[in-house]
């Protein structure tokens, strides 16, 4: 019997009834431990997760009854997040410390750069209050020179989110090791996988043997005992500073016609980030569970191209016009004139459910609702804009455009 201390602890017992695509790794009854800080007062209490109980057995994905207890005695762990200063990725490591921290666990996150740069002002960096408000601590360098950034502090766990190559992680997974951090975490990309005729990307599929991802998850297997490798796809969520619903609401708020490429009927992931928060913090929780492993990063429902614009029109109470074109024929790279790839892209979180036990919480509904409101919020609806290479697609239809 656990002796109860001062901290709490999380409990989570998941009995998925489909096949486990690792079974050495994925045990019919799973217990894991989560901490969480609390006074010196001791405190439990049992709550019990969305209704995995009444879950019909038709529903998509394995089965898992689950509840969790909060009682005391897990270990506290010291993350540090190394986090990159731009991209859709910034985020994350805003909604992982956030989280973390509300587990009870310590956190600091160490931005690649300057805290007085222009990038500092704009979100997720400019709500970094709400990290050392909730105890969390922010340091700003070079990761090259991570022992020196964070001051000689010693953590159990790093997440590097920031490296794409491996002369820029490599750095920071040897200092980890030398400094004897037990657990190396690693915020890959979906995009490394090449194309298939069977989607959804799930884990194991071939990989783009060039990826400069692909290296620096081959290097971190050969380097540490303890690792894990998520690969996300485009993400949504408030503090996120790359466009993606944005994109769609900018059209749609001021009754252009939404040009989308080729038919609308691709599948891709868009997941809420605190999808991608919750599945690193069990794999902080659980690192033997975790180990040597790779997890998509993703939500566990795949959105046509169209279906999102729809998505974002709801939200926003109005209507949409959705108008289809062919790149090539109309002279414009998608690339530039379409936030996602123009073909099927979407992966499944299978290994994250199968051996972590992990449950997507994205509503696209209902989290685009929200993403609507803080558009409208920051005065973003009210903007002047240009779409010059939206006009060069509309007129090559002979769309109209209201003036």
């Amino acid at each position: 019997m656990a002796t109860l201390a001062s901290s709490s602890s999380s409990l989570l017992f998941s009995s998925p009834l489909s096949k486990p695509s690792q079974p050495s790794l994925s045990p019919s009854l799973r217990l894991s431990f989560s901490s969480s800080s609390s006074s010196s007062n001791f405190s439990s209490f049992l709550s019990i997760s969305p209704p995995f109980f009444t879950q019909p057995l038709s529903s998509r994905g394995p089965f898992v009854s689950s509840f969790s207890v909060r009682a005391s005695a897990a270990e506290k762990k010291n993350v540090l997040i190394v986090n990159t200063n731009s991209g859709g990725h910034a985020v994350i490591g805003f909604y992982f410390a956030k989280e973390l921290l509300g587990s009870g666990h310590e956190v600091t996150i160490l931005t690649v750069g300057d805290e007085s740069s222009d990038k500092m002002k704009k979100p997720p960096f400019s709500r970094f209050s709400e990290i050392t408000g909730a105890g969390g601590k922010t340091v700003w360098g070079d990761p090259a020179e991570v022992g020196k950034a964070v001051g000689g502090a010693t953590f159990d766990v790093v997440l590097d989110n920031n490296g794409k190559n491996l002369d820029t992680v490599r750095p920071v997974v040897d200092w980890a090791k030398s400094a004897g951090v037990k657990q190396f975490l690693y915020i890959s990309s979906a995009g490394i996988y090449k194309p298939t005729d069977e989607p959804p990307h799930v884990e194991g599929d071939v990989v783009k043997a060039d990826a400069s991802h692909v290296e620096v998850e081959k290097y971190i297997a050969e380097t540490y005992s303890s690792w894990a490798v998520f690969r996300p796809q485009y993400m949504i969520g408030s503090g996120n500073n790359k466009d993606c619903e944005e994109w769609f609401f900018d059209r749609i708020v001021r009754k252009r016609p939404v040009p989308i490429p080729g038919s609308g009927m691709q599948l891709t992931n868009i997941s809420h980030v605190r999808d991608l928060s919750s599945m690193l913090t069990l794999a902080v929780e659980n690192p033997d569970t975790a180990s040597s492993n790779i997890f998509n990063c993703v939500s566990d429902r795949a959105v046509t191209l169209d279906g999102m614009a729809r998505l974002c029109a709801q939200a926003a109470g109005v209507p949409v016009e959705i108008v289809h074109y062919d790149p090539k024929a109309v002279g414009v790279d998608a690339k530039k004139a379409f936030p996602f790839r123009n073909m099927h892209f979407y992966a499944e979180p299978r290994a994250a459910k199968d051996i972590l036990g992990w449950r997507s919480s994205t509503n696209l509904p209902e989290d685009l609702k929200e993403r609507f409101d803080e558009y409208v919020k920051i005065g973003r609806d009210k903007k002047s804009m240009q779409f010059e290479l939206d006009d060069k697609i509309l007129e090559s239809l002979k769309v109209p455009v209201a003036v």
